[in-house]
């Protein structure tokens, strides 16, 4: 495995249209694929609006998705790992919020459905219900990778510290969240939520979110971001299009854990996290 690698999170515009978000994705990964980037990261929904009313519209078969070929084209073109944010994923008249994961020869290495879902109502502010369309997942996902094990979760599951905790306890040393907070939670929660997570797991941490589109029904904060195991922000886009990078040197995770012990320090004795 490297120890060090390169990272570029794409933090694109997505609009009314399939196919001109698939450009847009391709485009945005063959730029970061010229600064010898090693793992690109998209963010969620990004080949949809992030809208109840399109996810079954927009949506495709894993075994037979427009998406995912591309994207499985580019990433062997390019020799560049990519977590290709999320998608609209149709299974036996259900529809997911899923993530697929390429590697550097385009295999599809493999995919996380999202657990949590967004059903919040904040009164004269937001009200959004993905269960209205969507079907939560059931499984956590951590990856093994030519670079370190990476977990993969989308967006409102990052606010569920107990789901992290157990990717770290899976020897995930990168955490991928695709997301697209909203403009009521984004600016008070995303980036205390992102930099909070990567400083409680002693994790890099990697938050994709789409460009802001004030046209779209749901318009997202932006700010995507790449953090490292200390809670320090190694790159932040603002809310245009934009792509970040970020090189991630493992050893960092190391370094960190054995001055601020805190994994070794918990009471197991009186509380514990696990998995059935």
């Amino acid at each position: 495995m490297k120890n060090d690698f390169k990272l570029a999170v794409c933090q694109m515009m997505v609009v009314n249209d399939k196919d001109e978000n698939i450009d847009k994705a391709v485009n945005m990964i063959l730029e970061a694929s010229r600064h010898n980037t090693d793992l690109v990261v998209l963010p969620e929904m990004f080949n949809c609006p992030y809208d109840n009313q399109k996810f079954r519209e927009y949506s495709e078969d894993r075994n037979n998705s427009k998406t995912l070929k591309i994207i499985s084209k580019i990433a062997a073109e390019c020799e560049i790992n990519i977590v290709a944010g999320s998608i609209p994923e149709s299974e036996d008249r259900k529809i997911y919020n899923t993530s697929f994961i390429f590697d550097g020869r385009g295999d599809l290495i493999g995919s996380h459905r999202k657990l949590h879902l967004f059903d919040i109502d904040v009164p004269d502010e937001i009200n959004f219900k993905e269960s209205e369309t969507l079907t939560p997942g059931d499984e956590i996902t951590v990856l093994e990778t030519e670079f370190c094990k990476i977990g993969v979760a989308i967006c409102y599951d990052m606010r569920f510290p107990e789901l992290l905790r157990l990717m770290t306890l899976n020897e995930a040393d990168l955490i991928v969240i695709p997301g697209a907070f909203n403009m009521t939670t984004g600016p008070i929660h995303w980036e205390c939520t992102v930099r909070s997570r990567a400083i409680d797991n002693q994790v890099f941490m990697v938050a994709a979110s789409p460009a802001r589109n004030w046209n779209a029904s749901y318009v997202v904060y932006g700010h995507s971001m790449i953090v490292d195991p200390w809670g320090e922000v190694l790159a932040q886009a603002g809310t245009l299009e934009d792509i970040i990078y970020a090189d991630i040197k493992l050893n960092r995770i190391k370094e960190i854990r054995n001055q601020l012990p805190l994994l070794r320090n918990r009471r197991t004795d009186l509380y514990e996290i696990k998995k059935k």
